[in-house]
């Protein structure tokens, strides 16, 4: 258990008191039996004393806290007796592993050991975290891709059946081949002309480079219709989130809160959804009408919506652009 400061306090000024109060005694008494130098001595030994046990155990704060204790008991009964009033404590969230304070939408990122702001998944493919600087462009490349895979699948689709027939084709002509294996032992049986000891296979009615073209054309139309399913898939995904303004750690966390207030009877709303139209204006920048063409169909490198580091809350930003 460990002492209190203000009894050590205590301790150590009745501990001076009562040898300060012998010394004075012996020495009025035996005065003449003491030299000028054993008492010089004493003196700067009671000194250092006293300064290692000051600083070590406690400062001016604790000195100045001690008096003013009973008042802090004082404070302390009458708060409890009121009840608590008002709290305007701010909260800051620190993070456990950077040990740095950490702002809202903020999450630290096992891989690039590093905080993202307002992170939403780290991305493997980009070997990168997707946060609040670089979602936008990852939203549009994911779009993008997907309509470019969408085009081809459909615009490739004659293609794609007429490789694959062609192919089917080519299978049925190598089994319905025409001819007899034979060897020198063919000219004993008359199966060869008089005078001929080999037979020519003739060639096949295409061509090596015919077939892989055909290969390659069924290769792209399976890839980009795969890739238009997945991709569009998670497309629509992250189009869902930013309609609800959250990322895809917030939709975890906004469940929980959900079902967690729902026991409670409650209703959980999530603060910085400030609606379906607010949101796409704040995901893409757009603060008047202008720039549904310069920053949304047209490439853009203007920067995102605020610093990442404060957030409205939706009260305050119901109406926050007015196109």
């Amino acid at each position: 258990m460990r002492p209190c400061p203000t009894f050590l306090l205590v301790l150590l000024r009745w501990m001076r008191l009562r040898v300060c109060a012998r010394w004075w005694r012996y020495s009025n008494g035996n005065n003449s039996r003491l030299p000028l130098c054993v008492r010089q001595r004493w003196v700067y030994l009671r000194l250092m004393v006293n300064s290692l046990c000051y600083n070590s155990l406690t400062n001016s704060d604790v000195v100045m806290d001690s008096l003013m204790e009973p008042i802090f008991w004082m404070v302390d009964l009458l708060t409890r007796w009121f009840g608590a009033v008002k709290n305007d404590i701010p909260f800051v969230s620190v993070c456990k592993k950077c040990i740095i304070p950490k702002p809202a939408r903020t999450h630290h990122c096992g891989i690039c050991n590093t905080c993202i702001l307002k992170m939403d998944h780290h991305c493997p493919w980009l070997n990168n975290c997707v946060g609040h600087f670089n979602q936008r462009y990852f939203f549009c490349f994911c779009l993008s891709m997907t309509l470019g895979c969408v085009y081809c699948s459909i615009s490739g689709r004659n293609l794609f059946l007429d490789a694959y027939s062609a192919i089917e084709r080519f299978k049925h002509m190598d089994l319905d081949k025409s001819g007899v294996p034979v060897t020198g032992m063919g000219q004993l049986i008359g199966i060869l002309p008089p005078g001929q000891s080999t037979y020519q296979t003739p060639p096949p009615p295409y061509t090596f480079r015919d077939k892989m073209f055909h290969k390659s054309i069924i290769y792209m139309w399976v890839l980009t219709s795969t890739v238009a399913v997945a991709l569009g898939g998670l497309t629509i995904w992250h189009a869902v989130l930013i309609s609800r303004g959250e990322t895809s750690i917030e939709r975890h966390i906004n469940n929980k809160e959900t079902e967690r207030m729902a026991k409670r009877g409650k209703v959980y709303k999530n603060p910085f959804n400030y609606g379906r139209l607010n949101n796409w204006k704040v995901f893409f920048g757009v603060e008047k009408r202008s720039h549904w063409l310069t920053r949304v169909l047209l490439p853009s490198g203007h920067a995102p919506y605020g610093n990442g580091l404060t957030w409205d809350i939706y009260p305050i930003r119901k109406d926050m652009i007015p196109v």
